[in-house]
C-alpha cells in the first residue's frame, strides 16, 4: 500500500499542481483585481524587487506612482482580454489588451486605452524561487 502511494503521489501532484502559464494568467488577473481594489500592497507583491522598465521605473518608483494614482482615482475598473504567455524555463511574458477607467475629480472616463483599442501590454516575468514576478511593462504610459 505505501508503495503504492509512493508511486502514485508523484502523478497526482503532476496533475493537480497548476502549469506556470495557468500561475502566470492568474497572477494577471489577481493584479487587476487588487487595482480595482487600490489594494497597494497586493499590486506590488506580484513585482519584483529588481523591475526596471523603459520609463526608469524600479519597484520603488512603481510603488510611488501606484500610490499617488491610487489618492486621486476612485471606481478603478479594469478590462482585460485576449491574454497569452509565453514561458521560456525561468522567464516568460504575458501580453494583453487593457482598458482601465476610473474617476478623478468627478469625472469618468477611459485612463489606459481608449474607447476603440485598448492598450496592448507586455509583461515580462521571472520566475523567482517559486513565484512569478513582474519584472517589466511596456506598452503603458506613467505620466497619467
Amino acid at each position: 500500500m505505501l508503495l503504492f502511494l509512493l508511486i502514485l503521489a508523484p502523478i497526482i501532484i503532476y496533475f493537480l499542481w497548476p502549469s506556470d502559464t495557468a500561475r502566470i494568467k492568474k497572477l494577471i488577473k489577481q493584479g487587476a483585481a487588487a487595482i480595482e481594489k487600490k489594494e497597494i500592497d497586493d499590486v506590488m507583491a506580484k513585482v519584483s524587487f529588481n523591475y526596471q522598465d523603459e520609463y526608469g521605473l524600479s519597484y520603488a518608483l512603481l510603488k510611488r506612482v501606484l500610490e499617488e494614482q491610487f489618492k486621486v482615482m476612485s471606481d478603478i475598473k479594469v478590462e482585460h482580454e485576449n491574454l497569452k504567455v509565453e514561458v521560456k524555463e525561468n522567464s516568460a511574458t504575458a501580453e494583453v489588451d487593457v482598458r482601465v477607467v476610473a474617476t478623478i475629480e468627478n469625472q469618468t472616463g477611459i485612463i489606459v486605452g481608449d474607447p476603440k483599442t485598448p492598450a496592448h501590454l507586455k509583461f515580462t516575468l521571472a520566475k523567482e524561487r517559486v513565484k512569478w514576478l513582474v519584472t517589466k511593462t511596456e506598452g503603458l504610459n506613467p505620466n497619467l
